[in-house]
């Protein structure tokens, strides 16, 4: 198993500015490389408190580049609908080369209706948006002269600068909230995914991942593939005050959810069956449930054990484990005290940090 660090701010700017959050965050990077998780990533969102202080992963991660030398960066996910793929190839090809080449890619699809009508972007192409940005990115990175013929986004004669750092170029995940489809889809291209429990039951993600490695093995794609399953972690000595932590926390990042997916209660897309639901479900959430059901991982290292050893016997040992330690408004020393533990005390039980470092493939060799 693998550990590391992401970020979703979900943060009310009456409590808290942007400016203070970036400066915790990039201290938390700092600690991350200390203490040898494997990588940091960011969210991409847009227009509200539910992830709207991270408008761009790339500009966060080269803030974060400069500051570090080993741990990986990755995005978590970019959204391809809402940037022409000349452009997105080379911001990430340019993040590569300034990192020495410790970028993963994680594309995805965008899910909030609110967000495709401010870019002016149909719902409806969702799907062949998601599939010309990473086909093209993916040519721009590796081809000479590419003649780029999608469903939305035609171009070419053209060649991507700067190329990437890393020979044939940065590893590609696949972010998916809860389809099956989309999963099948990764391990079908041979890419890696990344999920998240918070929004799917434990039976729907073990299908979900299972579908992944089974469609990679049925491709002919060596290796198994590499699962990101992201978790909250509220980590502490103190049992209550971990999970006092915690409810309140993850009681403030529902409220905020169900006002971003608020607009799913009128809009329906086949580019999204189901997706009403999730006002239905932010409605019913309960924090007790949740932390039953393995959505949010909470209380002393002794507990956090068990839960992370109940996340690999469900999901695989080779899974990497993306940890969120300051989500909405926890106070910066309590999620660094809470990365140290986890560093420390829980990690261990599972793989020996710190990690030797990937050596990228530089474009150069």
């Amino acid at each position: 198993m693998e550990f590391g660090v992401n970020f979703f701010p979900v943060v009310d700017p009456e409590r808290k500015s942007a400016a203070d959050y970036y400066e915790e965050s990039l201290r938390l990077v700092d600690l991350a490389e200390e203490l040898g998780y494997e990588h940091v990533q960011i969210v991409e969102h847009y227009g509200s408190p539910y992830g709207g202080y991270s408008p761009d992963p790339v500009a966060f991660l080269a803030a974060a580049a400069a500051r570090t030398e080993r741990i990986r960066l990755a995005t978590g996910a970019v959204i391809a609908a809402f940037t022409h793929p000349v452009k997105l190839a080379a911001s990430l090809a340019m993040l590569d080369n300034l990192s020495r080449g410790r970028l993963d890619v994680g594309f995805g699809r965008a899910f909030l209706p609110d967000e495709f009508e401010a870019f002016g972007v149909s719902i409806e192409e969702s799907r062949d948006r998601f599939d010309d940005g990473v086909a093209a990115c993916l040519e721009l990175w590796t081809g000479e002269q590419t003649v780029f013929e999608g469903a939305v986004h035609r171009f070419g004669p053209f060649t991507g600068y700067p190329r990437p750092y890393q020979r044939p170029h940065p590893p590609v995940f696949v972010a998916s909230a809860t389809s099956p489809d989309s999963c099948a889809a990764a391990g079908r291209a041979g890419h890696n995914l990344q999920v998240v429990p918070s929004v799917t039951s434990r039976e729907g993600l073990r299908d979900m991942i299972e579908g992944y490695r089974r469609a990679r093995a049925e491709a002919g794609h060596p290796g198994g593939g590499r699962v990101q399953v992201k978790y909250t972690c509220y980590l502490s000595e103190d049992r209550e005050l971990a999970l006092s932590d915690a409810r309140a926390q993850e009681e403030n990042y529902v409220a905020r959810m169900a006002d971003a997916v608020a607009s799913w209660a009128h809009t329906r897309s086949s580019q999204y069956p189901g997706y009403e639901k999730f006002v239905e479900k932010a409605r019913a959430y309960d924090f007790d449930k949740a932390l039953a059901d393995g959505k949010v991982l909470a209380g002393t290292p002794g507990d956090v054990v068990e839960q992370v050893a109940r996340v690999a016997g469900e999901y695989g040992g080779d899974l990497c484990v993306s940890l969120q330690f300051n989500p909405g408004h926890l106070p910066y020393e309590r999620a660094a005290r809470a990365m140290g533990l986890f560093a420390r005390e829980v990690a261990p039980s599972f793989t020996g940090m710190p990690r030797t470092r990937r050596e990228p493939v530089p474009a150069t060799a």
